[in-house]
């Protein structure tokens, strides 16, 4: 006879993995972000390219609700800044 599970024990499996995926995607975020001021410190050509994929991701997370929309403007906007403020000192 097959062993009966509780709706409990469903939802506590459902709610990891989704716990496991969030914590994935802002990891993400947060190292994309990272690697980004790294190269916009050393003025290296290819922050521009990090600077969009790391908007991407925010915007990636942003939509799936892993971040807050405001939250997702805000590091987006002082990215921007950044990102400006080091283009400006070449």
């Amino acid at each position: 006879m097959a062993k009966k599970r509780s709706s409990a024990e469903k939802r506590h499996r459902q709610s990891e993995e989704r716990r496991m995926r969030n914590k994935a995607a802002k990891s993400a975020v947060k190292t994309s972000i990272k690697k980004f001021v790294v190269l916009a410190q050393k003025k290296d050509p290819s922050s521009e390219a990090a600077l969009k994929d790391m908007i991407k991701k925010i915007d990636t997370a942003s939509r799936k609700g892993i971040i807050k929309k405001n939250a997702a403007a805000r590091k987006k906007s002082r990215m921007q800044r950044f990102y400006n403020s080091t283009k400006i000192a070449q």
